[in-house]
Order: C-alpha cells, then structure tokens, then sequence
C-alpha cells in the first residue's frame, strides 16, 4: 500500500506529546529536588516513639527463632535516648523482654507491649513473660499495653480481651496502669473496654483512614478525633498510642507519602500535643522493610529513623524531597544521547526534526527510566525482585528505543510504517493488562509503575498517532485494547476520583490501546469499503 498523506492534526499532536513528556520530566525531578519551607517543631525532642529493631535485611519477628541480641537493642536505645524520652514496644518474643532493663541504662521509659493473637499458647506466654518483666523493672515501665490492635484483627473477643488485661493487672505492680491499644473506630465500636482499662490507648493514622486525609489537613482530623474520644470516655486519660506519616509508596485518594509529608504532618503534630499536653506515642523509630510484606512498599517508611538509623529529615528548617534530584535530568541527558546513537544509525532521513525527536523521546524516557529506578529502590527487597524488574524495566525501555526510531523518520517526513515486532506490543499489553487486574481486585498495597509502563504505552501512543491506517491489530491486542481500559476505571473509582496517579494510570492504558481502536476501525472502515466497491 502506498503511503497516505501526512496527517498534519496528528503530526501537531505528536510533536505535542513529546514536548509534555520532555517538560513532564524535567517538572517532576526538579519538583522534588526543591528546598520546601516547613513549620518548626517546638523542639528536637520526642515523648515516646514505637521501637522495634528489625530494621536489617532478612529481619523479621515472625521468624519465632530469631532473638535480637542484647547489644544491638543497646545501640539502638543509646542513639534513640538522645531525641526520645520513651520508647513502646509490642511483643515479649524476639528478645525484646530485654527492652526495659536496657532503656533504664539510658534513663528511658517503656511503654511495653504484650503481643496478644489466635494461638492461645503464644497468648500465654506472651502474658507469662510481660508479668516478669514489668515486676522486674517496675521504675521503667511507663505502662502494660496488654494486646495491640487484636479485636481489628478479629482474633479474640471483647471479653476474653478483658479477662488478659485484668490477669495482668492483678499480677504486676499497683503503680503500672495497663491499657490496651487498637484504631480509634474500634473503641467506639467496643465502648466497653474503656472499663476494662487505666487509660485508653487510640490509633490514629490518617494514611490508613477508610477515608485518608492529606497530610496538611491530618493534625486537623487528629484534633478532632481526640476531642471525640475524650468526650465518650470521660475520667479517663487518653493517649494517642499510634500516630505518623510514610515517606514512600503509593498515594491513597488525597493522602501522599513523601519525605517532605513525614516531616510536616510531625512537626505539625508535636506542635499540636505541646499545646494540649497530650500524652503520646509516634509511628515509629526505624524503617522497618519487613513490613513491606504485609502492607506494600509504603509499610516499610514511617520510621524517623531509617533503617541504617539515620535521621530521614530535620526538626528544624526547610526539607527537600530527594537531595539527588539531578540525577533524574543526568539520566534525561543520558537518554538523549542514547536515542540519539540508536536512531541515528542507519537512518534514512535528514534534517533537524529528526534528531529533535530523538533527543525530547530519549530525555522523557531517560527520566522514565530513573523515576522507575527510584521508586524500585524504595520498592525492591529481595533479588527476585530487582531482577523481575530489571527484566522489564530492559524490555520497555528496548520498545521505546525501537519505537523512537521509527518515530523520528516520521516527524522527519520519511515514513515508516512498519513495527518492531507485532509481538512487543502484545507483550506490553499482556503485562498492563495483568498489573490491571492485580489492582482492580487486589491492590490496596500495590504501587502504580508509571516510569515502567510510560515507557511502552506513550511510544506506542506516538507510534500508533502516526501510523494507525498501515497496520491492523490481532484479534488478542484488539480484545485487550478493550479491557486494559476498563480495568484501569477500577482504581480510579476506589480512590473516589481523588487520586492524580489513577488518572495518570488510566491515560497510560489509554494511551496504548486508543490506538489499536482507531486502527482496527479504519481497516474494518476500509474493509467495508472495499466490499461496497466490488
């Protein structure tokens, strides 16, 4: 078939689409690397923070035959007693009975937790050694949490809950108060176990709302919670047991985990409890990459700490996101020149247009490319899981770069109409299709790739702009063109239409299925054609 006229609407639109993309990139690294100005907090020194040490590589306190060792939690303690007054433990097991005896060596307290769950022998002796503990370190223990967050987990009841707070609070000393902590709903929802307790311990965690606040609203919804509780159970001291911020993972609706975010919502919440004195505990001291398991990458950054316990951000003075910004244009400069040596070889066009859209296709997706790197850093815990991604980080960028090619002669005025392989974009489909329903049905924990995906699905975009009429889709692109969208709504939906990221997800999907649409219309077009002439 000879080549059709040059399309000039859709040659506008392309050289649109490359000059967002290159602008997309340099906005979004330069947007982090800024100096962001931040209210102080009244001072570097914390009441109490959550503590726990599993905060290396392969640690983990489900693992019931690991013991931390004596030394590290003194390490530990000895760095955190220098910002924090307190730190609250949650379990017995995992050698951290030996928190308390520690902590006094530092002149700290310890709210210490007995770890309460569904196996009625953990159970005992969890509560067995707690009892031990708090009669041996009586001037340390600030508290007894007796359970944490076990009637959230539906893995006992309100009265065998009570009947463990009230064994342990025959048993230790009269000057310990024991309490037991969980999320705030659930005490409205368990209003009798205010009785049960010295004190009421809540959760408040605005990330993890059933309707999550943004972080410059969240110490205005902590107020008013804590208003709340303290009118239901009056007479009764309460504390915030729980309370912070993650620096990385996937935004929920409004509510963005970031660096710049921890500091402000902590700074604004230790400003909040110096004003009304309040009693309370934040989440938490060390970066904890076990917990990625359980809650996705997000689950692993809400230490102030990280997990080579260094401090993440200062009290004082303006924080910036990444201090490496620079690196993502390095990357976009590197990207040009390397699109720039693949399109160039061989070629069989000349003039300018060609080798500037090279070079804005190589810096868009050589930002792409580090925004992806970044986010698997944060991501990525075990080496199946850098190699997974690697593999398909590789991939895409090859489709890109094989697509740039081809883009370029045709903004070059030299058509080529021709794929790389029909197979690539099959492959590309396949795999957001799969992602698709991994977070249509199960994707509360899951991050959105956007670096990965962008890659395949905007050049495809392009490549499909330019050439649609040349090329008829299969049967399976055509059915997954089709469904790629529809799944995409899903998140869009569950985030209320809050969510940028599920919008910027969606127009990706779009991106590369509109045009196998508008394809497999013009052919079924031309086909019908065809027939009516003959």
């Amino acid at each position: 078939m000879p080549p059709k006229p040059k399309n000039v609407a859709h040659y506008g639109l392309a050289w649109l689409a490359l000059i967002l993309a290159t602008l997309a990139g340099l906005a979004w690294w330069w947007q982090i690397g800024r100096l962001i100005a931040l209210p102080d907090a009244p001072s570097a020194r914390i009441a109490c923070v959550s503590y726990a040490p599993f905060r290396k590589p392969g640690e983990t306190p489900f693992d019931t035959q690991f013991v931390m060792t004596p030394e590290r939690i003194d390490e530990d303690l000895r760095a955190l007693s220098q910002r924090f007054d307190c730190v609250r433990t949650y379990s017995q097991g995992n050698g951290l009975a030996a928190v308390p005896a520690i902590a006094a060596r530092y002149h700290m307290q310890v709210l210490m937790g007995i770890w309460l769950g569904g196996v009625a022998k953990t159970n005992e002796r969890e509560i067995e050694q707690g009892i031990a503990t708090a009669k041996a370190n009586p001037g340390v223990i600030r508290g007894v949490v007796v359970g944490n967050e076990v009637l959230l987990r539906g893995e006992l009841s309100p009265k065998r809950l009570t009947e463990f707070i009230q064994r342990v609070r025959s048993a230790v000393p009269a000057a310990i108060p024991v309490t037991y902590a969980d999320v705030w709903e659930n005490w409205l929802r368990y209003p009798q176990m205010g009785s049960a307790v010295d004190f009421v311990t809540i959760h408040i965690l605005p990330y993890w709302e059933d309707n999550p606040v943004a972080a410059v609203d969240a110490v205005h919804h902590v107020e008013e919670v804590y208003q709340r509780m303290q009118r239901m159970f009056p007479g009764k001291q309460v504390m915030i047991g729980e309370t912070g911020w993650p620096s990385a993972g996937r935004l929920r609706r409004s509510a963005e985990p970031s660096l710049v975010d921890e500091a402000f919502y902590l700074r604004s919440f230790l400003r909040y409890a110096a004003e009304v004195r309040m009693p309370y505990n934040v989440i938490e001291a060390f970066d904890q990459p076990w917990k990625r398991a359980l809650e996705g990458t997000v689950g692993g950054y809400w230490g102030i700490f990280d997990s080579d316990a260094k401090p993440k951000f200062p009290m004082l003075g303006p924080v910036r996101e990444e201090p490496h910004w620079w690196l993502g244009w390095l990357a976009g400069m590197s990207g040009s020149i390397a699109f720039a040596c693949i399109g160039g070889r061989r070629r069989s066009w000349q003039g300018l247009r060609g080798w500037i859209a090279l070079a804005l296709m190589g810096f868009a997706a050589g930002t792409a490319v580090a925004w992806q790197l970044r986010q698997m850093l944060f991501a990525c815990e075990g080496w199946w899981e850098w190699l997974l991604s690697s593999v398909c980080l590789a991939g895409a960028w090859v489709i890109a770069a094989a697509l740039a090619r081809r883009i370029a002669a045709h903004l070059a005025d030299r058509h080529d109409h021709t794929e790389p392989s029909p197979w690539w974009r099959y492959a590309a489909l396949f795999a957001l299709v799969l992602y698709d329903i991994l977070l249509a049905f199960n994707g509360r924990y899951m991050d959105f790739p956007m670096g990965l995906f962008a890659l395949p699905c905007v050049a495809y975009g392009l490549f499909g702009l330019l050439t649609h009429e040349f090329s008829m889709p299969s049967a399976e692109q055509r059915f997954m063109a089709c469904v790629a969208p529809v799944l995409a709504i899903v998140p869009v939906v569950q985030e209320a239409g809050v969510s940028k990221v599920t919008w910027l997800w969606l127009g990706l999907n779009l991106a590369i299925s509109v045009p196998v649409w508008v394809a497999w219309r013009c052919h079924r077009l031309q086909a019908y054609q065809t027939q009516a002439a003959d």
